[in-house]
């Protein structure tokens, strides 16, 4: 696997290439495509999938679809890293800062409830 600063840069190169950017998207376009894919993932938990299960589904051109939660999660990362590449956004240093920091937090910080 290729680091997350180059992986970032293909995913936004293969999106481009494939039409995903000929007109200008909004932030907040941006973030409901990634809430989609959550939403997605959530959809395949409700019918009865496992976290981990992967499916493939047959396509009309002969491939086969990668599907399930797995498939869902990583089309989230792949959103995430298209939009942090579109605003210039190395999110591979801010995935880095925030977990430092974040191991500095007490147990359970915030108390909010769920």
């Amino acid at each position: 696997m290729m680091e997350i600063r180059k992986f970032q840069e293909e995913v936004h190169k293969n999106a481009k290439a494939h039409g995903w950017w000929e007109e200008e998207r909004s932030f907040g376009d941006l973030i409901a495509l990634c809430h989609s894919e959550l939403s997605e993932a959530l959809e395949e938990y409700r019918n009865g999938h496992a976290p981990t299960l992967t499916y493939y589904t047959q396509q009309p051109d002969g491939t086969k679809k990668m599907e399930g939660i797995p498939s869902e999660l990583a089309d989230v990362i792949i959103r995430v890293l298209d939009m942090a590449e579109h605003y210039g956004i190395d999110i591979e240093a801010a995935l880095a800062e925030k977990h430092a920091y974040n191991k500095t937090r007490p147990y359970k910080h915030g108390g909010k409830a769920m």
